[in-house]
């Protein structure tokens, strides 16, 4: 008896539901439009401030180019405190984010105290830490440095165990075989997967820094920002658009040089 041979079906492919991504933005916008209801804010007083924003730049030109030599040793002083800031926030950061990954410390009475730390440290604000540094030291580099350190902490130390939980867990296993102890088991299994991640993650927090530091000074914590509310409060356009020049040629600066070194580092 002869068979007839079974032909293929093929199945029409359905599309997908375009339901899901239309109420995810219905709800965006929802919340949108209820945290814009909230705070009270308006379209017609934006539009009304523009000629007042306008007014305001017209005014920091042109920019007053002899301030430039005055300013040069605040600048100074603010990338001095964002360099120590960072040295000093990286160096602790380093042994918190292992007390506060996961798969290096398995029991929770570790890794919980540690994250913890981490994020009272990431609830408080730069400009916070250096008033209540300057409350403390007084008014200076001092306290900026201070609260850069802790800043600096909270972010690599945030980056940097996360990077840890996604590490080969095959060399520490191996190592574990062999009966290394948890230093070695550290510093030979983990160090040496993460460190050019943290190199990264040290970099970046450094150009936040020097961007930090630059307002920090608002409150009494050294560097530029000094220049900046004293200028400005005394309505001095030009010399507050030299500040800015001027720290952003340092900002753009730095920011390549930081480039370039997390691409050797890769």
């Amino acid at each position: 008896m002869k068979e007839t041979p079974i032909k293929p079906t093929t199945a029409t492919p359905v599309p997908p539901s375009k339901m899901k991504p239309m109420l995810t933005m219905v709800i965006v916008l929802l919340l949108v439009l209820g945290s814009g209801w909230q705070i009270n804010f308006s379209f017609a007083e934006l539009s009304r401030g523009l000629p007042n924003m306008g007014d305001l730049l017209v005014q920091l030109v042109p920019p007053n180019w002899a301030y430039f030599s005055e300013i040069t040793a605040p600048i100074m002083e603010t990338i001095r405190m964002a360099v120590v800031g960072t040295t000093f926030g990286g160096l602790i950061a380093f042994p918190l984010s292992m007390l506060a990954a996961r798969n290096v410390f398995h029991t929770s009475w570790i890794t919980v105290p540690a994250r913890f730390i981490l994020n009272l440290i990431r609830t408080l604000p730069e400009l916070l830490l250096a008033a209540l540094f300057v409350a403390i030291f007084g008014i200076g580099p001092i306290p900026g440095v201070f609260a850069l350190m802790l800043f600096s902490l909270g972010i690599i130390a945030k980056l940097f165990y996360e990077s840890v939980e996604s590490i080969d867990p095959g060399p520490m296993e191996a190592m574990t075989a062999v009966g290394a102890n948890k230093l070695k088991w550290i510093m030979f299994g983990v160090v040496p997967q993460v460190l050019s991640s943290f190199m990264s993650f040290f970099l970046y927090a450094f150009e936040i820094n020097i961007r930090a530091a630059a307002v920090l000074g608002l409150v009494g914590a050294g560097g530029i920002g000094l220049y900046y509310e004293q200028t400005l409060g005394f309505f001095e356009y030009g010399k507050v658009s030299s500040i800015i020049i001027y720290t952003l040629v340092v900002v753009l600066l730095i920011d390549y040089l930081s480039t370039w070194v997390r691409e050797k580092l890769t």
